[in-house]
């Protein structure tokens, strides 16, 4: 039977002990096909070939394995079911402002894989020339992998190509280039599917990609290509700081942040009813900073403000704060 890739690839060693399961990341939507968790399985990828595991348990956004030797591995799903199936995904902009014209790049990436990195690679020289990522919200549910859809912007000068299409995790994602000749407006964009129907929608405000760019800009007028010495810095403190967040955070400060993440648009109203289900505190916890995290600096910064408002005395213990996190 063949196979195609349903999550990302991960290379993990553990140097000392064992562990009781672990949870792997997988992009497949399964809300509209629950079956499709019994075509899952994972793949181990070792020095004398390829083998495959049978799934424990399936996730909305993981699965799990019990006592796993770990080497290459990666949630895989059947052939047969993988060409129109129902994945989430997430949205990113690349964008610069030269002189009086907005250039931008917009992405469509499978969630819990590797495409963004892939993204990131290919973008890194575009950073240091004053373009700034933006992670926007994500689709309104789920999409159909392989599907098209049109990019449209009633103040853009012009889109190329016009369609993007929802690849693979195997494969870089492809983009559209929109070009604005005005920047005294805020960018207001739309994914339309074939069947005309608005899957996600997104406005970015004038502040908020004036500001962005800027600050990068400024940096270059210094005299070369540099990046600002905060690029990153709310996501590496959450990240280090991961494991007591979850030990020590109570629920009712999760719940808290949970409501005030989506009223600041960093997660959408379907990723909040996902984590909202999930009844232990500390899977919780571990899902909304992973979710967060996921999302690059932009809502990180935003997380380490609004956790420093809910519990000032927990951001104390864990040595974050949003002082010089940008807001």
């Amino acid at each position: 039977m063949q196979y195609t890739q349903g999550g990302p690839f991960l290379d993990i060693t553990m140097e000392l002990g064992e562990l009781e399961e672990a949870h792997l990341p997988h992009f497949v939507c399964l809300g509209t096909n629950p079956s499709l968790r019994n075509e899952m399985k994972i793949l181990h990828v070792e020095e004398h070939g390829v083998s495959l595991e049978e799934v424990h348990e399936v996730t909305r956004f993981h699965a799990k394995i019990l006592h796993p030797k770990f080497s290459a591995i990666s949630v895989i799903l059947s052939y047969i079911f993988s060409w129109n199936i129902d994945v989430h995904c997430d949205v990113v902009l690349y964008l610069a402002v030269k002189r009086s014209t907005v250039i931008s790049r917009l992405y469509l990436l499978l969630r819990n894989s590797s495409q963004k990195e892939a993204v990131q690679e290919r973008e890194k020289n575009q950073v240091s020339k004053g373009y700034s990522e933006l992670v926007l919200s994500s689709p309104n549910g789920s999409l159909k992998l392989n599907s098209w859809f049109a990019l449209k912007n009633p103040l853009s000068k012009s889109i190329n190509p016009e369609k993007i299409q929802l690849l693979p995790a195997d494969t870089t994602p492809s983009c559209c280039k929109m070009i604005m000749r005005n920047t005294g407006v805020d960018i207001e964009m739309e994914l339309i599917g074939d069947d005309e129907r608005t899957v996600w929608s997104e406005m970015v405000p004038i502040d908020e990609y004036i500001t962005e760019t800027h600050s990068t800009s400024a940096v270059l007028g210094a005299g070369g290509p540099a990046e600002s010495s905060l690029t990153g810095f709310a996501e590496k403190q959450l990240r280090s700081v991961r494991t007591e967040f979850v030990k020590r955070v109570s629920g009712p400060v999760l719940d808290g942040l949970l409501d005030r993440l989506l009223q600041h648009t960093v997660i959408n109203q379907e990723e909040m009813e996902s984590v909202k289900v999930i009844a232990k505190r500390a899977e919780k916890a571990g899902v909304i900073i992973d979710m967060v995290t996921g999302k690059g600096n932009e809502s990180s910064s935003r997380m380490v403000i609004l956790l420093v408002e809910l519990d000032p005395y927990l951001c104390t213990e864990l040595q974050i704060n949003s002082v010089g996190v940008p807001t």
